[in-house]
């Protein structure tokens, strides 16, 4: 069931549409790869990988962005795409953005933050030459809100009404997924249930069983109290600032970007819902890592108090797909898509998702 409106289309020239630097061996080494379309070429002269440059390297390219609509029964789920108009008879891959527990699509992947360089992952990765969608969750943002609490089940739910929309306007059945925080679980829970739709998966900041994770534990002694039957929390801009404080590396962040987040967030209102936060606290594990059959990428930061090294270990050594990766990355917390080096959180989702196929073993 699906609605399939485009309320609004634009083209946006030179807004800040980033390729990754220092990726240029790489590139043309999987530019002729057969399996994956051929991204952009990163320009010879730019060997360096900052944000900035990321901002400046593809100053004059055109990245095409459009709202679409799902349906979830009777409620109403905002979907948001963004890609550089194909060539004729161009296929691009297509990659899936899955939010969080506290922000909004646009605002986890489509952030503007005025003089700070840039930080929409959506432009970034369509200038690698992906078709990069995403979407509000039942509740979030743009969508309409069913009045559940919009747990990790219904975030599923969420998936499988936006699939068959991205299937009509791609052509294509199956998609490169990636989530952050509650939304890796949510991806992971998806590629769980539906194999079929999921090429290769990207869990950033993941949690398993949360063994071990002082923010889990923290939410587990409040749970009963603030999120069972509650289905909203308050999400005010004082909680915003402390996702960016809380892992005790403030240093691996720009607070221009908190401030930036929360006047677009306090938009929708002060209020996210619950549902997401009382699964992690007393529900884990949500993904059983033995029926996710995709090839994985698995990205934490450094300081991440939502998980340890041995928790996402022990749900990485149960992947049965050989192809996988593990990857912390360095001076980076929780929110690694925010932070000041989130070029290398860039720079190992592309290499994962257009890795050339492997030779089987004779």
């Amino acid at each position: 069931m699906t609605d399939h409106p485009v309320a609004r289309r634009t083209v946006i020239a030179g807004a800040g549409a980033g390729l990754m630097s220092g990726l240029i061996g790489e590139a043309q080494a999987q530019d002729s790869v057969a399996r994956q379309p051929k991204p952009m070429r990163i320009p010879e002269q730019i060997r360096s990988s900052t944000p900035d440059d990321v901002r400046a390297a593809v100053a004059q390219a055109q990245i095409e962005a459009s709202e679409h609509w799902a349906r979830k029964g009777d409620v109403k789920l905002s979907l948001y795409r963004k890609r550089i108009a194909p060539k004729a008879g161009e296929i691009q891959p297509v990659l899936f953005l899955v939010h969080g527990s506290s922000n909004s699509a646009r605002t986890s992947y489509d952030l503007a933050v005025p003089g700070k360089g840039e930080y929409s992952a959506m432009n970034v990765l369509a200038g690698f030459g992906f078709d990069v969608w995403t979407m509000d969750h039942d509740g979030y943002g743009r969508s309409g809100s069913s009045g559940n609490n919009s747990d990790i089940a219904s975030g599923v739910e969420d998936l499988n009404a936006a699939m068959p929309v991205v299937t009509q306007e791609t052509g294509q059945q199956k998609v490169h997924m990636y989530g952050t925080s509650s939304g890796a679980i949510r991806a992971g829970a998806f590629a769980q249930a539906a194999p079929e739709r999921v090429d290769r998966l990207v869990l950033s900041a993941f949690t398993y069983k949360g063994t071990g994770s002082p923010e889990i534990a923290r939410r587990r002694a409040v749970a009963e109290e603030r999120y069972r039957n509650k289905p909203r929390r308050l999400r005010d801009a004082a909680m915003i600032r402390s996702i960016f404080t809380r892992d005790g590396l403030p240093s691996a962040y720009d607070m221009a970007v908190a401030d930036a987040l929360a006047a677009e967030e306090l938009k929708f209102g002060d209020q996210v819902p619950t549902g997401t936060y009382l699964d992690m606290a007393v529900n884990l594990p949500l993904v059983d890592p033995k029926k996710v059959l995709s090839p994985v990428l698995m990205v934490r930061g450094s300081h991440d108090g939502n998980s340890t090294n041995e928790d996402l270990l022990d749900f990485y050594a149960q992947l049965p797909n050989g192809d996988r990766q593990f990857i912390i990355l360095p001076h980076t917390a929780h929110s690694i898509g925010y932070g000041n080096n989130r070029h290398l959180l860039w720079y190992a989702v592309r290499n994962f998702l257009l890795a050339p196929a492997a030779i089987p073993a004779a």
